[in-house]
């Protein structure tokens, strides 16, 4: 009989050091609070969450092709888009170029570091670094706007058109698809500058 009770003293001797053992590390550990992400990255990974949020699906190399309202042919490409959740007519492109193809057979590139096409409308917007070209003349602009439905290109921000004869300036060129008329238009009563090379 004694045997057993100093058995069963040892028993619940380990038992109770086994709990205080578990208890020590499990608080001591709790109270540590070791940063496993830094706070700079825990930035990082909430913008990241609030940015894919706006976004929809993310498509590489995108193409799209078809008839203006006009009936020009154009070919619109990126190499990298996503729409956009709250407007799905939307595709918000990085690293643009489109190609007009118009019934007179002349030909305008324009290229672009970001830009927003309208899937519906076919209304087109290019912005930072706009680059065009159409037959000999040269254009570099912040931003330019096709609108479908007016048969409209506005061409705004700085805007430079380089040709053979020589070099404008100005704040902003439309052009007429459908009348093949330009446009040209200088803000706040300035003039059109314009260094032409004469023969």
């Amino acid at each position: 009989m004694n045997r057993k009770k100093k058995l069963r003293l040892k028993q619940v001797s380990l038992l109770a050091l086994g709990t205080i053992v578990l208890f020590a590390t499990y608080f001591s550990n709790k109270n540590d609070n070791k940063e496993i992400i830094s706070a700079q990255k825990k930035i990082e990974i909430k913008n990241q969450l609030l940015d894919s949020k706006e976004e929809g699906d993310v498509f590489y190399n995108i193409e799209y092709s078809g008839l203006d309202l006009a009936g020009n042919r154009f070919i619109l490409k990126s190499k990298k888009g996503y729409n956009d959740k709250l407007k799905v007519d939307l595709v918000i492109m990085e690293t643009v170029s489109a190609i007009f193809y118009f019934k007179d057979n002349t030909v305008l590139n324009i290229r672009s570091d970001s830009g927003i096409y309208n899937n519906k409308t076919l209304d087109m917007k290019f912005s930072q670094n706009v680059k065009a070209e159409y037959e000999k003349s040269e254009l570099l602009a912040g931003e330019a706007n096709y609108s479908n439905s007016k048969s409209l290109i506005n061409i705004a921000k700085d805007v430079k058109v380089k040709t053979d004869d020589g070099i404008m300036f100005a704040d902003e060129l439309i052009l007429d698809i459908k009348k093949k008329s330009l446009d040209i238009a200088a803000y706040d009563n300035k003039k059109v500058n314009a260094e032409i090379k004469l023969k």
